[in-house]
């Protein structure tokens, strides 16, 4: 054996992960695996939120490098403190994912630390990742070529020398030039100065693919007017980073035909869903795919029932063979099971023979999680009286049994109970939870209700208009307030709010449409009479000012 050759087994290994421009779906699925086996997470700022929701929950993601210069060989060059992190973490045999933000094999400073790894034997990989020159003009609706093949050059201002500016100004080629918000007019002198039209048309996009993006249209020679009659300079925002695209091929002048992403009917949206995590969770990825971002605040929290001896008669029931069916109007109510067949030491085995029933898809769902696939889920409305459409007659020939076991909340109406019994069935109606209000969410979405930092509130019920009022206020005049049903707007408006959509059925994903069809409606009138695209919450005093953070 070579004793001078690295002892790989000694040392951990290093993951140089590129975490794309902005939007967590861009990340690869290579970086969602290495990720989700990390030690210890090394991450630029802007990409930390992006990728931390990937690693294990106690994956290490220490903020500050060691300064202990003595632990770095003499044969090492002094490296930043990000690079020492790496370099110690490695050391230490641990599995380091260093995160930073577009590609990694476009950032120098990362190619220093891969250098570092290499020189002392350490083993490392890199997973490539979405360039923001290349993924911000795709979510702006700008490609970089056309069917004749055009150029395309990359710039980085930062870095650009004169001979730089020099060849792309010489040429026709599509500029991608990566730059900040307040020194694009100046880039744009350069290209001018070295023989580009002033007339070339240009866009300029900030915080490409996130729900923040934004993107104006000019010239070379109009871009710093432009800036500056949007009121987007002078701001003290003003050294964030930008993509500029730069050329008469780059379909700049299309932008109307091909921003698909800032054209979402609810883009950039902040739209306050007032339930449970669990009950929100699919509610929210739908209002993402609208252009949202969606801010869940719990109203209720749930509890065990007062009593539980009712709940431990009826499982007892279940497994020893009291009942034909079993009907889940919730979520909830599976967890409930589920929590009581554990304490049991029961499993999904205690179902056999009984039919089982789910008032929708997501409480599907989450009794397939449990092991168990409904024999009825309505194929209607799902809802308790999507779910009496749907369900069979008792009848004594073909149903040894005639009772049904209904675990549910405290709060539950009868509608469930009354249908089945006029269908002939014995209805053992089961408390197995109780719904209390939830504590006040934090002062900072407190404010944001009251003083229309959102844009849409999703009320889902009755109580969850209640309910939040009461932890958190009124939301104000100018958020849309969308409800599921009539007896849900007639409470909002009994409690000051003003309806400005109904969902056309009792459905959270029919309800979230209709809030779409309405962002929608509003951004069509709002080109049309040649305005600007704003958003609810931009209407406040001093919202536009406010904007941008």
């Amino acid at each position: 054996m070579n004793p001078t050759a690295p002892n790989h087994s000694a040392s951990g290994q290093v993951t140089f992960l590129g975490a794309g421009p902005g939007d967590p779906g861009l990340l690869t699925l290579r970086a969602v695996e290495a990720l989700a086996s990390a030690d210890v997470l090394i991450a630029d700022p802007q990409v930390l939120d992006v990728v931390r929701v990937h690693a294990r929950a106690q994956v290490d993601t220490p903020l500050q490098a060691s300064t202990d210069e003595a632990s770095i060989p003499a044969d090492v060059p002094a490296l930043r403190d990000t690079a020492n992190l790496v370099m110690a973490a490695a050391r230490a045999g641990k599995r380091v994912v260093r995160a930073v933000s577009g590609d990694p094999g476009l950032d120098g400073y990362v190619a220093e630390e891969m250098l570092a790894c290499a020189a002392e034997g350490i083993v490392f990989e890199v997973v490539p990742g979405i360039a923001a020159a290349v993924g911000v003009p795709a979510y702006a609706g700008v490609p970089l070529r056309d069917a004749e093949g055009t150029d395309v050059r990359f710039v980085d201002a930062r870095t650009a020398d004169a001979r730089c500016w020099a060849e792309v100004g010489a040429s026709d080629a599509t500029a991608v030039v990566s730059t900040s918000l307040d020194a694009v007019a100046a880039a744009a002198g350069e290209l001018v100065s070295a023989g580009r039209k002033p007339d070339t048309p240009l866009t300029v996009t900030v915080a490409g693919t996130t729900t923040r993006q934004r993107t104006w249209t000019a010239t070379l020679g109009s871009v710093a007017q432009v800036l500056k009659a949007a009121k987007v300079l002078p701001s003290p925002d003003g050294g964030q980073p930008v993509i500029a695209v730069v050329g008469e091929r780059s379909a700049a002048a299309q932008r109307d035909r091909l921003s698909w992403f800032e054209s979402k009917p609810l883009f950039g949206w902040r739209v306050l869903v007032p339930r449970t995590k669990e009950q929100a969770a699919s509610l929210s990825d739908q209002l993402v795919s609208y252009g949202a971002v969606s801010h869940e605040v719990p109203t209720i929290a749930v509890e065990p029932p007062r009593t539980p001896q009712q709940m431990e008669r009826a499982v007892k029931g279940l497994v020893t063979g009291r009942y034909e069916w079993i009907a889940f109007t919730s979520v909830n109510a599976v967890k409930a099971v589920r929590e009581k067949f554990e304490e049991y030491g029961l499993d999904a085995r205690a179902f056999a023979g009984i039919k089982v029933a789910a008032v929708g898809e997501q409480t599907a769902k989450a009794l397939v999680a449990f092991g168990v696939k409904p024999d009825l889920v309505p194929s209607g409305e799902q809802s308790a009286a999507g779910l009496l459409e749907d369900w069979p007659p008792y009848d004594p020939v073909f149903d040894p049994i005639d009772r049904v076991f209904l675990p549910r909340a405290d709060i539950a109406t009868e509608t469930l109970v009354a249908g089945l019994i006029e269908l002939g069935w014995e209805v053992d109606d089961v408390t197995a939870y109780r719904t209390v209000r939830a504590s006040p969410p934090p002062a900072e979405t407190r404010e944001a209700i009251k003083g229309g930092g959102f844009d849409a509130v999703l009320f889902t019920s009755s109580s969850t208009v209640r309910n939040l009022v009461g932890i958190a206020g009124k939301p104000h005049n100018v958020t849309v307030i969308a409800c599921i049903g009539p007896a849900t707007a007639k409470t909002a408006e009994e409690h000051g709010l003003r309806v400005d959509v109904m969902s056309p059925e009792p459905s959270v994903h029919k309800l979230a449409e209709a809030l779409a069809d309405f962002g929608a409606a509003r951004r069509d009138a709002a080109i049309e009479a040649g305005d600007p695209v704003t958003r609810p919450s931009e209407r406040r005093p001093g919202s536009r000012r406010r904007a941008r953070s």
